[in-house]
């Protein structure tokens, strides 16, 4: 990675930036959005409201009863709308899996409907299935600067940029997507640039939270626009759909200007050291702090991992991170100043194998080795589930002699309990429906909205696939779209189902033994072998004797097989599987997958 990619200034950010003539160039080929203007009722829409609304359908096709995956379809009359399109990280026995994606069936059959998919902010978990879902489903898209510079980065790499519609939003704005306008409201995240959605339909109007915490100090921006979610409360909310993620957790999130303190604690006791801090790679605030840092202590900074370096390329070219001039230096410039005079950012807090913090750790990166007096930071959580690869890369780095510090460098980018609340009494909704968690964490949240004063049949706790339709009226799931997630294991997409990661755990636990034989079909008489290899199971030099007695079992299996003249070879097999695996069973207690191959000669 060049320097020179980075803007590098010492100005500070502007909270809010005005949008030059470069922007503009920045998002040549996006169609600009003019905010729809508020006008009185005319006495046409009086009418209108008099009669009997139709109930908005709420449909999650992901997001729920887990972390990630988020995407939910609003709908009404003939107007869809969808928010959001994430990816899920494979979970343990996915084996060899390398993302989820959402299944859209129920938009790719109704995608006359479809009027647009609107993108709350960045995150892998909210924008990673686009370049995947944009190929069966092409519909335009609606986010803020800086989360469409992260999904133009994908759209390139799936060569979507000439074929999709693109606006780029500011908060305020106002869209008309058939029935539904979708208003942008400014919160606070873990990335810049986030936003939640004010849904407006003729039932009423919906609030989708999107990821959020209530920042009164950002590093990036301005504070929640809590005023203007007031401002709808004292209109009439009609759901309030809230980020769940944090829900059980008492008390508030601290701000993100807290870690900054922090970091300068460990620069200036660590003064002697090489600080190398791992972090997510979306979170530009963390990466500006840590900017900040190096340079009040006179430090000079490597960005590796390539996420985080085109990430933070797409920031600073969008302006949403500074890096002060002659700060940032690429990585071969290293070895021109001692290691006290350096700051390595990378990937890899979650212990990812192949991210650029194991490879420091194991001695595989090409140019950057942790050493012996080195002060690594986890400046992150660790994510449900990856705790025993953080553990083993934190062995890997404590054997070279480094030191650790992975606590109080975090502060989570969700609403704890004291802000859901808030929201819930700014918003005053009529319904609940918590959103982003597993069941803990929605039913947590159900908890904090009975407690706020909403009504418990009023609460909704759904499953992936539900169709919830509601107005002032009443509200109930009244069906069932498919939904769920679809494996993508290289460039393969669905072409993964159960049957095969069944047979991958199989594998995995017991491994596989394959017999091979040949036949001749028309003599009926076994030609060679049977020949049997095991891969996973035992190892052969040592189990002959094992060995031997299955090879003789599957000899007498087939001689009974031809004396009562199996023609299929099907039959045959069967037979095989059956008497093998009874006979390992018996002696291993195990029960490998077996796979007879027969192969049908002429002699």
């Amino acid at each position: 990675m060049n320097g020179d990619i980075f803007k590098q200034n010492t100005k500070a950010a502007d909270p809010a930036p005005k949008r030059t003539r470069s922007d503009k160039e920045q998002t040549r080929g996006r169609k600009s959005v003019r905010p729809v203007k508020e006008r009185p009722y005319s006495k046409r829409r009086i009418a209108a409201k008099a009669r009997e609304v139709l109930p908005v359908k709420i449909i999650p096709l992901g997001g729920l009863e887990q972390i990630g995956m988020n995407i939910t379809c609003f709908e009404y009359n003939d107007s869809i709308v969808v928010v959001d399109c994430g990816i899920a990280f494979p979970e343990s026995d996915m084996m060899g899996i390398d993302m989820v994606i959402p299944d859209v069936t129920y938009l790719r059959e109704n995608i006359a409907k479809v009027k647009g998919l609107v993108i709350t902010h960045g995150h892998e978990d909210h924008i990673g299935a686009m370049g995947y879902i944009l190929k069966e489903i092409n519909i335009p898209i609606y986010a803020t600067k800086l989360t469409m510079g992260l999904i133009e980065h994908k759209f390139q790499e799936h060569q979507l940029m000439d074929v999709t519609e693109r606006h780029v939003v500011r908060y305020g704005d106002k869209i008309q997507l058939g029935d539904i306008q979708v208003e942008f409201i400014k919160t606070n995240h873990s990335i810049a640039d986030a936003a939640a959605l004010a849904i407006k339909t003729p039932a009423g109007t919906i609030i989708h939270t999107g990821d959020f915490k209530i920042d009164y100090t950002p590093v990036y921006g301005a504070s929640i626009d809590l005023q203007r979610i007031a401002e709808l409360g004292k209109k009439g909310v009609l759901a309030l759909m809230c980020d769940s993620t944090n829900a059980e957790r008492p008390g508030f999130t601290p701000s993100e200007k807290t870690v900054g303190s922090a970091l300068d604690n460990i620069f200036s006791t660590h003064a002697s050291s090489r600080i190398i801090v791992a972090t997510f790679a979306s979170n530009v605030d963390r990466v500006q702090q840590i900017i900040n840092t190096a340079y009040k202590f006179k430090r000079k900074v490597v960005i590796d991992g390539r996420s985080m370096v085109s990430t933070i390329a797409i920031a600073s070219e969008l302006g949403y991170i500074n890096i002060p001039g002659k700060t940032l230096i690429d990585i071969d410039d290293m070895k021109d100043y001692p290691p006290e005079q350096l700051v390595l950012i990378t990937t890899g807090s979650q212990g990812e194998t192949m991210a650029a913090l194991s490879r420091m750790a194991n001695g595989t990166h090409r140019k950057v080795t942790v050493d012996s007096g080195d002060y690594v930071v986890f400046s992150s959580s660790a994510i449900p589930g990856n705790e025993k690869a953080i553990s083993n890369i934190m062995n890997e780095i404590y054997e070279r002699g480094a030191d650790i510090v992975f606590q109080d460098i975090h502060v989570s980018g969700h609403a704890c309990q004291e802000e859901i609340k808030l929201i819930y009494a700014l918003s005053d909704p009529l319904y609940a429906i918590p959103v982003h968690g597993e069941y803990r964490h929605l039913r947590a949240n159900a908890k904090l909205a009975e407690m706020m004063g909403v009504k418990p049949e009023h609460i909704h706790i759904l499953q992936n696939g539900d169709v919830l339709e509601l107005n002032e009226e009443k509200s109930e799931v009244t069906g069932k779209v498919p939904a769920g997630g679809i494996m993508v294991d290289g460039l393969g997409v669905g072409d993964v189902g159960n049957i095969v990661l069944h047979e991958r755990q199989l594998l995995s636990q017991n491994g596989l033994i394959i017999v091979v034989l040949s036949l001749d079909r028309n003599s009926g008489t076994l030609v060679s072998g049977p020949d049997i290899v095991s891969r996973g199971f035992v190892y052969v030099r040592e189990s002959e004797e094992l060995m031997e007695e299955a090879r003789k079992l599957v000899t007498q299996t087939v001689d009974m097989a031809l004396r009562k003249h199996y023609t299929d070879w099907n039959k045959i097999k069967l037979a095989i599987k059956d008497t093998l695996g009874d006979y390992m069973w018996k002696h291993m207690k195990r029960s490998p997958m077996i796979l007879p191959i027969i192969v049908d000669v002429t002699v």
